[in-house]
């Protein structure tokens, strides 16, 4: 049923707005707490490496639970990362309360999707997927931009305030639209790890891994990235937040319907746009259109990432949904963690100029690895 995948798009809306709420107020969190830039982005990496270290585990234990629960559970949880972190505490407590969140993450995310497609056919759960999939892109032309326009307005608080809202909203809609949903059938763990042999599987990991690495090596620091490269201030990267997600409202749509054709073609075509971005980036220079026209791209191609790491990777285990995609989101985050790294490690060394050239190099990794894997199947991409 659609009204599930909506509603999997709504609880995705407050999970993505807390993830990545914080982008775009980075440099206002560095200069409040007196530290740098690198050390600020700690706030998104170690989020994200919680969610890649534990994000499996917590899926498998979480399989037997009633999955109406579990996504209410997750989504409270991150209602009290929002208003804890309004109130601007030391911080480690911030640190702390970023951290609590990322366990049940990707256990919202994989449930979520096998509530979407539990009463669909084979033939929709693709397209079904991307509409849970999209309340990425919807956060990236709403709450975020939102959020990160409040904060330069007011201050940074004001973007954790827009956090628990919407974490309220999303816990309204998932109790009063979704009914209790047991789990008829638990299946065993044996059964579910049998997929981590299947080496298309482990190639179709790797991919995922290095294809979100290369986005958020600047995605992660898209405000410092456009403040020092661009010259464009806080309200201005706010707008740019909006242009690059709504073209990823856009675009989430066209891969959903793209990835029922062709998964490997899918993800290969959104893939080039960690070549291409770096390149039209550094050509793009001082010229503010030629800047955003850019910015347009670059959301259009990295806005269905998540969407297509999962359907790539479920696509090698398609009998393990939920375990397969809490391993694509954990995989996916920890390619969030070594980007955010990677980045900030970068941005202190050399400047913020040079961190879509790690994208290119890690977005090259990425198409060796889809080219491996349809080489093991005995298949062309092309």
């Amino acid at each position: 049923m659609k009204k599930y995948a909506y509603i999997g798009c709504l609880g995705f809306l407050a999970v993505i707005t807390t993830e990545f709420g914080i982008i775009g107020i980075l440099p206002q969190i560095a200069e409040h707490y007196k530290i740098s830039i690198d050390k600020a982005g700690y706030l998104l990496s170690v989020f994200a490496l919680v969610i890649a270290l534990t994000g499996p585990f917590m899926t498998l234990l979480a399989s037997g639970f009633d999955r109406k629960k579990v996504m209410l559970t997750a989504i409270f949880i991150f209602l009290i990362t929002g208003v804890v972190s309004s109130f601007a505490p030391p911080f480690w407590l911030l640190m702390l309360v970023r951290i609590l969140p990322a366990f049940l993450q990707p256990v919202y995310i994989a449930t979520a999707l096998s509530v979407a497609v539990s009463q669909a056919d084979k033939k929709r759960e693709n397209e079904l997927m991307s509409i849970v999939f999209s309340g990425v892109a919807i956060a990236m032309v709403t709450t975020v931009p939102f959020a990160t326009w409040l904060a330069s307005i007011w201050s940074w608080e004001y973007s954790f305030v827009i956090q628990a809202i919407v974490s309220v909203v999303a816990l309204a809609g998932i109790y009063f639209v979704l009914p209790s949903m047991p789990v008829k059938e638990k299946k065993s763990f044996g059964s579910q790890l049998k997929i981590l042999g299947k080496p298309t599987f482990i190639i179709s990991t790797f991919m995922n891994f290095f294809m979100i690495t290369a986005w958020f090596s600047t995605y992660s620091y898209f405000a410092e990235y456009l403040n020092k490269t661009k010259a464009m201030d806080s309200t201005m990267v706010s707008y740019m937040l909006f242009v690059f997600g709504i073209i990823g409202v856009f675009s989430n749509w066209v891969a959903g319907k793209m990835l029922n054709k062709n998964i490997a073609k899918t993800t290969a075509f959104f893939l080039s746009g960690t070549i291409l971005v770096p390149i039209l980036l550094h050509f793009s220079g001082g010229n503010s259109i030629a800047t955003i026209v850019v910015i347009a791209i670059w959301g259009f191609l990295y806005s269905p990432s998540f969407l297509n790491a999962s359907t790539y990777m479920i696509s090698s285990a398609p009998d393990s949904l939920e375990f397969a995609n809490s391993l694509a989101t954990s995989f996916g985050n920890l390619g969030v963690s070594l980007g955010t790294t990677i980045g900030g490690w970068i941005i202190i060394t050399k400047g913020v100029g040079y961190n879509p050239w790690i994208g290119f190099f890690f977005g090259i990794l990425a198409f060796l690895m889809i080219g491996l894997r349809s080489f093991y199947e005995g298949k062309t991409i092309l």
